[in-house]
């Protein structure tokens, strides 16, 4: 076992939801060897053709998680294990908090071809193709990540969710979305779990829309109110409803998804963007999310 590489533990947390083997002839063997071939890749930040012999080709290694991420496989693995990690009490759903970070894309992320293709690409979305690749130009060499964190608990904090979007676009409109995207199943049965108790989010994240949709959802929310909002609400008077409640105690907390992506960042692929495909470097980002909860603690 190399350094980076999956341990015997973390395999057996992995194994049960990793893609089954299917076709004549056994074509998906070595599944862990390849998965550390990616996970190699993601750490390093190296390209594809420099990948160790010990993973096997690297053509193997490209062509599998890039038909994980566009197939839905990457998608389907979180939810399974953070729900083992929510069984054995890892998750502090008491609160959790939403961020967002630019990714700088390298310059060899871009002249993607914008032509339509056939095979596992074709399980993603019109709209999503439309985005997926990079065009030169001022501002276009960056994607915009956004983060939603029920922490675990120890103060070690992986990501829940993880939503790219082009770098114009704000903050504000993205936190329902994120937060409509946690979806932690409970092994005991039931329905699965889409909310933390308590969301906390930066000035950016302030809006009417945000702050009415969260009660709605019984959430209760800190999040600072921008001083030009705050001179609006005052200056319309009784119409511009009750001051906004904010608890500085408990906002402290929303470090925890801070700390989440600077956790995300220490893989090299992840902070400096290579993938020419948004699905592909979105399965990047995925792998690192599923790395950081498959570590004990």
């Amino acid at each position: 076992m190399g350094r980076g590489d999956l341990s015997d533990e973390e395999w057996a947390r992995l194994e049960p939801h990793s893609p089954a083997n299917r076709g004549q002839g056994g074509r998906w063997q070595c599944h862990r060897r390849v998965i550390n071939g990616i996970l190699f890749r993601q750490r390093t930040g190296l390209p594809r053709r420099e990948l160790p012999s010990r993973f096997g080709k690297w053509k193997t290694v490209h062509d599998r998680h890039r038909r994980w991420s566009a197939d839905g496989t990457g998608e389907r693995i979180p939810p399974a294990v953070q729900a083992d990690a929510d069984a054995e009490g890892r998750i502090d759903w008491s609160m959790g908090s939403v961020d967002s970070t630019a990714c700088r894309a390298h310059q060899h992320a871009a002249g993607a071809s914008t032509r339509a293709h056939s095979g596992p690409e074709d399980f993603r979305s019109a709209k999503e193709t439309g985005a997926s690749s990079l065009r030169r130009g001022p501002g276009t060499l960056a994607r915009r990540a956004h983060l939603q964190d029920p922490p675990r608990r120890g103060g070690r904090a992986p990501p829940a969710r993880v939503c790219h979007h082009a770098r114009p676009v704000g903050d504000a409109p993205q936190m329902i979305p994120v937060l409509e995207e946690i979806r932690v199943p409970r092994q005991a049965g039931g329905r699965p779990r889409t909310r933390p108790d308590h969301v906390g989010g930066d000035k950016a994240y302030s809006s009417r829309r945000n702050r009415r949709h969260l009660p709605r959802r019984q959430i209760k929310h800190t999040i600072p109110e921008p001083r030009d909002q705050r001179a609006n609400r005052q200056r319309r008077g009784s119409k511009g409803g009750r001051p906004t409640g904010f608890g500085k105690t408990i906002y402290q907390r929303r470090n925890e998804v801070e700390r989440a992506i600077n956790r995300l960042k220490t893989f090299r692929a992840i902070a400096t963007r290579y993938d020419k495909r948004a699905y592909v470097f979105h399965g990047t980002v995925t792998a690192g999310a599923i790395r950081l909860w498959l570590r004990p603690g």
